[in-house]
């Protein structure tokens, strides 16, 4: 008996090594590209470390600037090239026409999981039936708000941008009368790029001006109520928001933010986590409440977010497909929420205990994710980034003083025509 178990433990010995060899033979080494904030890194490398565990394979990340402007460039010099050393791509929504045909087709590896996430996000990366991407997370933007300085001014939440405004230029001269010289009234992000695009469509759809290029093609951004929104927004700059303002990307406003030194803030839902780190000066005297609403009475959040694709170039699909599917499942992304507050894209989290118990906010956002505004992307199609490149070109030339709105908004006019053409 004793010579038949030093037998069987042999053998199980040598079967584990096979099976440790055999694993080894198939794994492979994939690389994935992505832009990152705040806790990004840390967060993807841990899912990472947990992949490699139980597939065997070594994934590298390719870390880009956070400017989604400067990683779709990237992109589309990688793809028109056939470069096979990316194979997993982090995608921006409103990316899914313009690449579509350098991603492979999820659909047939997806089969078994597609239920599991929201159908209008599964719709926006879905090209001529063609499954461009999985979703990964999405985020809606909100208007943060300082509690502890509303209370302390006998202020209510603005519910209107004029509100905002108002309540912005009162606290922060109180503030500044009472010795805090380096207070603001209010953070966006107004630099020359896509971050640009989606705060100026909150303003346009938020005051009944149109959504830049409508559903049916129709141009639509050379309007009174888009002129006014623009306007409005100029008048921020150097009053209730930094002249620097016209520099700022989502982390140069959170910073400013988290330093404790501005009284509202247009930004995503990963500040929120950030905000309440044991670091941050805000902790636990900020909230976040839904965008203001212009003339028209809605307000108006441009749906944000990121998915996963995999590069038709890449030399190791499959393994590339398996990551994809790893990062997006409500698995992994339930730990991603539990230590990070960007809105899960499974459905089933919305009503996960631990969730809702860990990161309330992340979950404020179910409803929106079906109301959110949408960049004019599918109409457009792989024109979409001259669109937007020429919108937010207008509206930082309006917001820098280089000319009217109106005037802006006519020249923008001009050229959406001329780059139409016969047609999107």
């Amino acid at each position: 008996m004793k010579s038949l178990l030093a037998g069987c433990t042999i053998s199980g010995a040598a079967l584990a090594l096979s099976l440790l060899a055999s694993t080894a033979a198939r794994a492979d080494e994939i690389s994935i590209v992505t832009g990152l904030v705040g806790n990004d890194l840390g967060l993807l490398q841990e899912q990472l470390k947990s992949f490699e565990d139980k597939t065997g394979h070594t994934v590298k990340v390719v870390s880009l600037p956070p400017s989604s402007s400067d990683q779709f460039s990237q992109y589309r010099l990688w793809l028109a090239a056939g470069n096979p050393d990316i194979d997993v791509y982090r995608t921006d929504v409103v990316w899914a026409p313009q690449l579509a045909d350098q991603f492979i087709d999820l659909t047939p590896y997806t089969e078994d999981v597609i239920d599991e996430y929201f159908p209008s996000i599964i719709r926006s990366q879905t090209v001529d039936g063609k499954l461009v991407a999985l979703p990964w997370y999405a985020t809606i933007p909100g208007l943060y708000y300082r509690t502890d300085l509303l209370e302390k001014y006998g202020k209510d939440v603005p519910k209107t941008w004029d509100e905002m405004t108002t309540t912005a230029r009162e606290i922060m001269d109180a503030e500044r009368a009472d010795g805090n010289a380096s207070m603001w009234g209010f953070l966006f992000q107004g630099a020359p790029y896509e971050g640009l695009t989606c705060d100026g469509l909150e303003w346009l759809v938020s005051s009944g001006g149109g959504n830049i290029v409508e559903a049916d093609g129709e141009i639509s951004v050379n309007n009174p109520n888009a002129a006014a929104a623009l306007e409005r927004a100029k008048s921020w700059i150097g009053t209730i928001s930094p002249p620097g303002t016209l520099s700022y990307k989502e982390e140069d406003t959170r910073g400013i933010w988290q330093l404790g030194n501005a009284v509202f803030m247009r930004n995503w839902p990963y500040a929120y986590a950030l905000g309440e780190q044991d670091d941050s000066a805000i902790k636990g005297k900020f909230d976040v409440a839904p965008l203001p609403a212009g003339e028209n009475g809605e307000s108006a959040a441009t749906l944000g977010g990121f998915n996963l694709a995999v590069s038709k170039y890449s030399e190791h699909p499959d393994a590339a497909v398996e990551l994809v599917k790893y990062l997006t499942s409500p698995e992994a992304q339930k730990y991603r929420v539990m230590y990070n507050s960007n809105a899960p894209t499974a459905v089933a989290l919305y009503e996960d205990p631990e969730v809702q118990a860990k990161q309330p906010f992340a979950l404020r956002w179910e409803d929106s994710l079906e109301t959110a505004v949408s960049r004019p992307s599918n109409v457009t199609k792989s024109k979409y980034n001259e669109v937007s490149s020429l919108f937010w070109t207008a509206a930082y030339n309006t917001l820098s003083g280089n000319g009217s709105a109106q005037d802006n908004l006519e020249e923008l006019e001009l050229k959406l025509y001329q780059l139409r053409g016969n047609g999107w």
